[in-house]
């Protein structure tokens, strides 16, 4: 039987690791920081973890708002969007985690920056 994304990526512990370290990435990226001025960064790494947890077969229950739903309204540019995925994917670098995993991760949410309609 093939293993989950999640057991893949290493379980929550490195789901974890992986959340915290973007956040600090995106913390110091003068591209995208102040889109995170007034978040709770605590609320919002639980958040993102119970996301990555769920949508990757792992136990985690995710209680909060679509992509769609919780970036209305926030004006994220296409240049903010692209640096998003840019500092996600240096932090799965970062990691060692394999492209072919990272791939199945990033399609999981498919195309939420502003250029789609889901």
């Amino acid at each position: 039987m093939d293993r989950s994304l999640y057991e893949r990526l290493g379980g929550i512990e490195a789901i974890t690791a992986v959340a915290r370290a973007f956040e600090d990435r995106a913390a110091k990226d003068d591209r995208i920081n102040q889109k995170f001025a007034r978040t709770n960064l605590d609320r919002l790494t639980k958040e993102f973890v119970d996301q990555l947890c769920q949508d990757t077969g792992g136990p985690c229950t995710y209680t909060g708002l679509n992509m769609r739903q919780a970036h209305t309204n926030m004006g994220v540019t296409g240049g903010e969007w692209d640096a998003f995925i840019e500092d996600f994917v240096a932090t799965l670098n970062d990691f060692n985690v394999g492209k072919a995993e990272q791939d199945e991760l990033l399609n999981t949410y498919g195309p939420c920056g502003p250029r789609s309609s889901k």
